[in-house]
């Protein structure tokens, strides 16, 4: 691997950096997408039972109590509970964006790793065909091993730069999966609290 890398020339380290940009955005999205952490159950259930119960000033201490995009949603509804409902849907909506924007950060920054570290291979190809055509040019005779090093700067860097943008598109295109399900189910939570809190109150 030593040999692979150092024999692909100068752009493999800025695709090496992309790889492990990708990997770290990759893991901690993943640390940040998880269900429980977006949608806590127990803030689920205490905030509907504080609704049936009439106690709609405790709302908020639950909320606290487990920070989350629900709870953000929670608290914009519970602050407007004296607005109609068509009012409480449409400021829950703009809360929901805000949570949404914030969720997908990062992923479209993976995506971007992946094409830049095809082109980065593309480069080195590139860069090592130039220096092919350079030996080619200097030297009547050319020198199997000047060439052999040319070819393999153009064909590593190459494979790395393909090495590290597939998983990091895999990586893109997964994390877009959990952003859009957690969203549909914030979605369908926050229609079942507007529901609830409109018959109660």
């Amino acid at each position: 691997m030593i040999e692979f890398f150092t024999k692909g020339g100068i752009f493999m380290y800025p695709i090496l950096i992309c790889s492990i940009m990708s990997l770290w955005f990759f893991i901690y999205k993943l640390l940040i997408l998880k269900k429980d952490k977006n949608i806590p159950p127990n803030l689920v259930n205490e905030a509907k039972r504080l609704i049936i119960e009439g106690k709609f000033e405790d709302i908020y201490k639950v909320c606290v109590k487990y920070p989350s995009p629900l709870a953000k949603i929670l608290i914009v509804i519970s602050k407007n509970l004296d607005k109609d409902r068509g009012t409480i849907k449409e400021l829950v909506e703009i809360a929901g964006k805000t949570e949404v924007i914030e969720l997908e950060k990062y992923i479209e920054a993976i995506g971007t790793i992946a094409g830049i570290s095809t082109l980065l291979g593309l480069l080195g190809t590139i860069s090592g065909l130039i220096s092919i055509f350079s030996t080619i040019s200097i030297d009547p005779v050319v020198n199997p091993a000047r060439l052999a090093g040319g070819i393999s700067e153009a064909l590593n860097t190459t494979a790395f730069g393909l090495v590290v943008a597939i998983p990091s598109l895999a990586f893109n295109k997964y994390l877009e999966s959990k952003v859009n399900k957690i969203v549909a189910e914030l979605e369908q939570v926050s229609a079942e609290f507007i529901d609830l809190i409109s018959k109660e109150s």
